[in-house]
């Protein structure tokens, strides 16, 4: 037990990892997580009141209003005021869906953030107050938390695109108000990846096993790892001290474009093989031969040039965020980009 408690230290303090030459490494805790600690996603249905005339249009009349002005009038009435539906006005109120993300060991007191979005034809929710809401985990279910505070939004345009203003963010305005059910972690047999790679799941397991002795880690697929906890240890403890080990995960070759802006990112140092792209009056030759004068619109590169060169060369001659997406696709299509390409 002893000999096992000095190797994982020595592994802590950075004299045993296992590492690829050249790649950065990552803790585990930040590669994967623990058995059973899956995401619970909440939602309710709630009132952002406290707007400047930019709320939802509904009008109430003699037959029923909308579903903002009967939620009004409910919550009114279980304030002990009854306000016939017919003479609310909800331009200053607006309807919404909140939603969150929370840890499946949260716990009654912990806060969390909380998003909204007009369910409504509200016009902004800047400057409103979401009234308490209850959310549950479940439809009919019961409430896990509650929702109250002020809507933050984003300020100002970004290159002159307008700025959506019927959703917004509650930093820390939700408050669980019942414990979780969660995996206790004596049961724990495994430890699941954020993203399933197999290499990175055979590394992962490599490096546990020269921890707590061979075999005490096995990839059961790319997305999960089995583990063997010690019998006569903490499995709070074991697990901490896991989390910390550090691997280098695999770089997938990926290339991410945004359709919307022309933003072009790339997973590692990728290169372009030859290959002639035509699309509208846009031509990229990578490897041509051609001795002719560039004519407008045209992009010539050598053989083996990164993706970055490529995007800046793109964007120099005016290429639309759809075309440079098009470009990409066709030279992955081509087989001159050995990379997946995925456009947003």
């Amino acid at each position: 037990m002893m000999m096992r408690t000095l190797s994982l230290a020595l592994v802590l303090l950075g004299l045993l990892p296992l590492q690829v030459s050249g790649q950065i490494t990552t803790r585990i805790k930040d590669l994967t997580v623990i058995e059973g600690d899956v995401p619970v996603r909440l939602v309710g249905y709630g009132l952002v009141v406290g707007l400047d005339g930019t709320g939802d249009r509904a009008i109430g009349t003699s037959i029923g209003g909308g579903a903002t002005v009967r939620s009004v009038a409910n919550l009114l009435r279980n304030l002990g005021v009854d306000v016939p539906e017919n003479v609310i006005r909800t331009r200053n109120a607006a309807a919404v869906l909140v939603t969150a993300e929370v840890s499946s060991y949260l716990r009654r007191g912990n806060r969390f953030d909380v998003s909204v979005a007009s369910l409504g034809d509200a016009t902004s929710l800047r400057g409103g107050q979401l009234w308490v809401t209850p959310l549950v985990g479940e439809l009919q279910g019961r409430p896990i938390a509650t929702a109250q505070g002020s809507v933050v939004l984003s300020q100002g345009n970004i290159d002159g695109a307008r700025v959506v203003e019927n959703s917004g963010l509650l930093p820390q305005g939700g408050v669980a108000v019942a414990d979780l059910a969660s995996f206790g972690l004596a049961n724990v047999s495994r430890l699941v990846l954020n993203r399933p790679d197999l290499t990175t799941a055979q590394r992962i397991a490599e490096t546990i096993s020269a921890t707590l002795g061979d075999g005490a880690a096995q990839v059961e697929d790319p997305g999960s790892v089995g583990v063997q906890l010690p019998a006569d240890q903490d499995p709070a403890t074991v697990l901490a001290q896991l989390g910390e080990l550090e691997v280098t995960p695999d770089a997938a070759a990926q290339v991410v474009i945004d359709a919307r802006d022309g933003t072009v990112a790339a997973g590692g140092p990728l290169q372009v093989g030859p290959g002639v792209v035509s699309h509208g009056y846009l031509t990229l030759s990578v490897g041509s031969e051609n001795q002719n004068p560039p004519a407008e619109g045209s992009v010539r590169m050598d053989p083996g040039v990164s993706v970055q060169d490529v995007a800046e060369a793109l964007h120099a001659v005016g290429a639309t965020p759809e075309s440079i997406a098009a470009v990409f696709e066709s030279l992955n299509r081509v087989g001159a980009l050995r990379a997946q390409v995925v456009v947003r």
